[in-house]
């Protein structure tokens, strides 16, 4: 999100919980999902391979769609804590996806 961008609004969350956007789509989703991660590139293609598919890149963001039609972000990491909290997928480890 970029500060001032009025497709965005912010709610408030305790900083353990997932930051929470609420974004203005011009798409049939009702919900828009931003996903982080330290590897764009390879979280792409590991999203490809659950059967999602690339339909662009915003800025440094890589817009997937799921097969139920439902659009999706993968983003560079935002929090601070990333690291630290971030899930791990294990080569052919798709069992949490």
């Amino acid at each position: 999100m970029e500060p001032g961008d009025e497709n965005y609004r912010e709610l408030k969350v305790d900083p353990t919980q997932p930051q929470i956007l609420v974004q203005k789509v011009n798409h049939p989703s009702r919900v828009h999902l931003d996903i982080e991660t330290d590897n764009i590139e390879a979280e792409v293609a590991r999203l490809e391979q659950l059967g999602a598919k690339q339909v662009g890149k915003v800025r440094h963001f890589t817009i997937l769609e799921a097969p139920s039609g439902q659009r999706f972000c993968v983003v560079p990491a935002q929090r601070p804590d990333f690291e630290e909290k971030a899930n791990i997928w294990r080569e052919g480890d798709n069992s949490d996806a």
